[in-house]
């Protein structure tokens, strides 16, 4: 009687919006956008042309794809440049956001103590403090400038997320645990941690973006010559008023963002799609 209560109640769930586009083919789910996204091309290119716009102000696509083929030479290690700092910086918020979270989780005391100093450094824009760190440690390391202002972007993001996840972990579970004399090791590691993984995968998706952010706003606020990232490209390119290169440096900064984020959600759905509630589909 109650499988079959559950066999009824199974189908009977409502399908979110998200639940509903999952429904779609795979190729459809991949043409759809790349569709839209042709059309906004096709009127950006006739607009442009139609109305005469300045290339300085507005430059075709047709335009950016053409700079963006000729400066491949200049604009990729640039790129790199700035996929190492992020990249770099991601690693460190990463390893220090579970660290801090599991002793947030752990010690109710070292969470009232320092999460007000998490969340006092969350707030605080990093364009403001960018120049101080620079200060600090001298305009002949600006590489790790850069590392320090995008780590500390990507922190936030995975211990508050972590931490929330830890302490979500099945009460009832946590009792049996107990009751079996588990050490606080065992709960971490087999309760804990495996229940934090989707807050944790989350709160990296959102900490690989800031990371990319924060490398971009200390290499403006680096200044001239300093940097030699994709977004002093940008800038040097603004100078020139040369707009197509800039487009085309946007053009690949946005990629690489776009990249981080299916490759997180890759892994997101690695992990979670055997017995996580967010990845069930209807079928």
């Amino acid at each position: 009687m109650t499988s079959m209560l559950f066999e009824r109640a199974a189908p009977a769930r409502a399908l979110s919006g998200l639940e509903a586009s999952r429904r779609l083919p795979l190729p459809a789910r991949i043409a759809i956008p790349f569709g839209i996204a042709a059309l906004l091309l096709i009127l950006w290119e006739a607009a442009v042309k139609i109305y005469a716009v300045p290339k300085v102000i507005l430059p075709p696509p047709s335009m950016i794809a053409r700079v963006l083929v000729a400066d491949w030479a200049i604009l990729l290690p640039s790129l790199v440049n700035t996929a190492v700092v992020t990249y770099e910086a991601f690693a460190i918020a990463l390893v220090l956001g579970i660290a801090v979270s599991v002793a947030f989780a752990r010690s109710p005391i070292v969470e009232t103590s320092l999460s007000p100093f998490a969340v006092v450094l969350q707030v605080t824009p990093v364009v403001a403090i960018a120049p101080l760190i620079l200060v600090w440690v001298g305009l002949d390391h600006v590489d790790r400038a850069l590392l320090i202002l995008a780590a500390i972007v990507g922190f936030f993001p995975i211990l508050s997320s972590t931490t929330l996840g830890l302490k979500s972990a099945d009460h009832n579970l946590r009792e049996l645990l107990a009751l079996s004399r588990a050490s606080s090791f065992d709960r971490l590691i087999y309760l804990e941690l495996p229940g934090a993984l989707p807050f944790l995968l989350t709160g990296m998706k959102i900490a690989i973006g800031l990371a990319l952010i924060g490398s971009v706003v200390a290499e403006f606020v680096a200044g001239s010559g300093t940097a030699t990232g994709i977004a002093w490209r940008i800038v040097e390119a603004a100078n020139r008023l040369n707009s197509a290169r800039m487009f085309a440096a946007l053009v690949l900064l946005t990629g690489f963002g776009v990249f981080n984020f299916l490759v997180l959600s890759a892994i997101q759905h690695l992990l979670l799609h055997e017995w996580h509630e967010s990845t069930f589909r209807k079928e």
